[in-house]
């Protein structure tokens, strides 16, 4: 079964490239179907599954386990769920419009159409509750917590400025509205425990952070000063101390969770600084100064190429990987104490899975992948295709979802090779 990429008219090669929840694995979504990938090693990418019979736009595989949500370009309107080690369809489900997203977690299953959403339950795939007539989302923008015990999902609450509505996925009711930026949102993420979501909008400058049981802000951290800039991925850390951001330019940011410290002098000090500029500057230059800088920096060969980004513990130490849409993936290292510029440790060509020296790194022509291709503008391709109505399964194959998503025997769980079974449901000890 070959796992090779097709390529558009142009030669270029275009796919939906995603982490799973814990960023234990990697998916890659293409033309000749799609590919999962190991992230257990920096020194070897362990292509674990391939399946080449239709193109994938939308893969989502729920963390270590055999359950994949996948969409095709053929069916834009239909969700597969698959048990990819079986090599089974479970069941699919159709839907009034295009799907422009998918999220899951070990509760819940949830896609976004422009206009609504749908949220499953994921043991049996029953619509447990149906958000309609939400502000146009054309992106598909919305997040769900992994953590299932908070399971919150964020979508927009308005498509002309940056609100975004909280909505309670286990409880099926809205939670809270905030007001986090004057422009249309462009990115949403929420902490490992969910406590904390962060946002970024279509302008592109300032990321904050709020907190979601009150809605107020707890940080604000500025990418930069340009305009029109592209936020592509904003993604915590599992540990919950760092927060990353990538967008259209060939910088990575990441910014460190640090909480004020009480400082009697240092207070004085600012609150009269602070005192001065708000007294003599605009308001606009005053936030500009308050506002967190990065604490490290990743540059990537070049700009124009969508990607998503993630802070994972791999090996003996805390790595960033950025995964694009043509294809590459860049892993670098991270030093947590210190920051500043990173490393780039290996860069893997994902359709062959080589590895690339970091010297032929720079001399990718900047050009391939700067085409708008599946991740982000799949809407766009797909809009006005037909689809049938909303259709179940037999109940065979919805007791075999349960059985994925169950928790396996205690005896027999092994730490050092989670691959082999489901995750831990919310209720296991």
């Amino acid at each position: 079964m070959s796992s090779t990429s097709s390529a558009d008219t142009n030669g270029t090669k275009n796919y939906f490239v995603n982490f799973n929840q814990d960023s234990t694995s990697l998916a890659v979504g293409g033309k000749s179907g799609y590919r999962l990938f190991s992230l257990e090693s920096v020194d070897s990418i362990e292509k674990i599954y391939s399946n080449a019979t239709e193109d994938s736009c939308i893969v989502e595989r729920l963390f270590s386990s055999s359950l994949v949500a996948v969409v095709s370009l053929a069916a834009p309107r239909k969700l597969k769920v698959c048990h990819y080690k079986k090599g089974t369809e479970i069941c699919n489900y159709s839907y009034s419009n295009t799907i422009l997203s998918v999220k899951l977690n070990r509760a819940r299953l949830v896609v976004c159409l422009e206009e609504s959403l749908y949220i499953h339950n994921i043991r049996d795939m029953k619509v447990l509750h149906t958000i309609r007539d939400t502000p146009p989302n054309p992106t598909g923008l919305c997040a769900l917590n992994s953590n299932s015990d908070n399971c919150y999902l964020a979508y927009p609450g308005s498509s002309s400025v940056g609100e975004v509505q909280i909505f309670d996925a286990m409880n099926l009711n809205a939670k809270i509205m905030i007001h986090a930026h004057d422009s249309p949102l462009a990115a949403l993420a929420f902490s490992p425990n969910g406590v904390r979501i962060a946002t970024a909008s279509e302008k592109g400058t300032v990321i904050r952070i709020f907190s979601v049981l009150d809605g107020s802000k707890v940080f604000e951290f500025r990418r930069g000063v340009k305009r029109c800039v592209s936020i592509s991925c904003l993604a915590f850390s599992l540990c919950g101390q760092f927060l990353c951001c990538s967008s259209n330019t060939e910088t990575v940011h990441i910014f460190k969770l640090e909480e004020p410290r009480d400082s009697p002098r240092k207070s004085v000090e600012e609150t009269s600084w602070m005192g001065y500029l708000s007294t003599y500057l605009p308001t606009q230059v005053t936030d500009v100064f308050t506002q967190g800088r990065a604490f490290a920096t990743a540059y990537l060969p070049f700009g124009g190429v969508k990607n998503v980004v993630s802070i994972v513990y791999i090996t003996d130490g805390l790595r960033l990987l950025v995964a694009t849409e043509d294809g590459v993936l860049y892993i670098y290292n991270f030093n947590s104490k210190e920051g500043g510029d990173l490393e780039l440790y290996k860069k893997y060509q994902l359709d062959d899975v080589g590895c690339v020296d970091q010297a032929d790194a720079a001399k990718v022509d900047s050009q391939e992948g700067a085409a708008a291709g599946l991740l982000g503008s799949y809407a766009g391709i797909v809009k006005g295709n037909h689809s049938g109505q909303m259709s179940g399964t037999e109940s065979d194959k919805l007791r075999e979802m349960a059985q994925a998503t169950e928790a396996p025997p205690k005896d027999a769980f092994h730490f050092t090779d989670d691959m082999e079974y489901p995750p831990l449901t919310q209720n296991s000890d």
